[in-house]
Parts: C-alpha cells; structure tokens; sequence
C-alpha cells in the first residue's frame, strides 16, 4: 500500500470512531517525520511505503489509512532530549542566544525549551547555572533546522 496523503490526525476525530477500529501505529524516529518518502512497517508486520505529495511534515497521531474497519496511525519513538526550564527572561534569552549559534533546533512546551540531547549543551547549561534534566520524551514533531547561512 502506498500512502500519498494524510487522511487527517487523531486529535480531530471523535474517540467513537477509533473505539470501533482496529488499530495499527507506525512507530518512527523523530528525525524521520520529515521524510517524504519512505518505507515503514506497522506493529502488526504490515508494510507500507509513504510518498506525500504534500511538502508537509508528518506528526504523532497522523492517520495514514482509514476505512469502516481499520486505522493506522503514526507514532514518534521517545527522544534522548534535555528540557532546559529557565528561571527568567534573562536565562531564557542567555540559552536561546547560544543555542542560536550553534545552528540547534529546539521545541517548546509550556515554559521549558526541548533540545535533543548533546553533552556540550548539558556542559554548557551546567556552566551558566540554567535549570534543566535530561528526559526520554516522545514529541509530536520532527526538530527542523532553520536554514540559514552566514553571508
């Protein structure tokens, strides 16, 4: 089966209609929802290949297939991340600056900044006295680098 499209997202269905289904996920690394086109096998040994016509990334709980009897949904694996919780705008401006530098993608949820998970970062978070833990946390989307060059 080739999936050309995302047929929509969990969240936007009533829970009755995935009650009545069966149920297969698509487990993928993060890095992997940005991939437009590729192979992937469901929990229950089903293989599909995935070729999106739309420059669109996927997400945790896409739906790749739907019919009055079944559902495959994607899943995002957990990530080695650290979750850098600043105390004030001064920390919060301080991490992003040098984070910036380094070109590192971050997401964030709630107050805190999700970074995947870099000794030097943890190094560099320690030096400057900037709260944070390191976490296995599954995220909805793919850590995009912004592009971006120094002219």
């Amino acid at each position: 089966m080739i999936i050309e499209k995302i047929v929509t997202n969990i969240k936007e269905l009533d829970p009755s209609e995935l009650e009545s289904r069966h149920k297969e996920k698509v487990y993928l690394e993060s890095a992997h929802l940005v991939k437009r086109i590729q192979r992937v096998e469901t929990d229950h040994g089903r293989e599909l290949g995935i070729r999106l016509k739309d420059n669109k990334d996927l997400k945790a709980g896409d739906i790749l297939f739907m019919d009055d009897e079944n559902i495959i949904i994607i899943d995002v694996l957990s990530d080695d991340l650290i979750i850098i919780s600043p105390r004030s705008m001064h920390e919060m401006g301080t991490i992003a600056h040098q984070l910036g530098n380094r070109h590192l993608p971050a997401q964030f949820e709630e107050g805190d900044m999700l970074v995947q998970y870099d000794y030097l970062v943890e190094e560099l978070l320690q030096e400057l006295d900037i709260p944070f833990k390191r976490e296995e946390r599954k995220v909805e989307q793919a850590f995009r680098h912004i592009g971006h060059s120094h002219d």
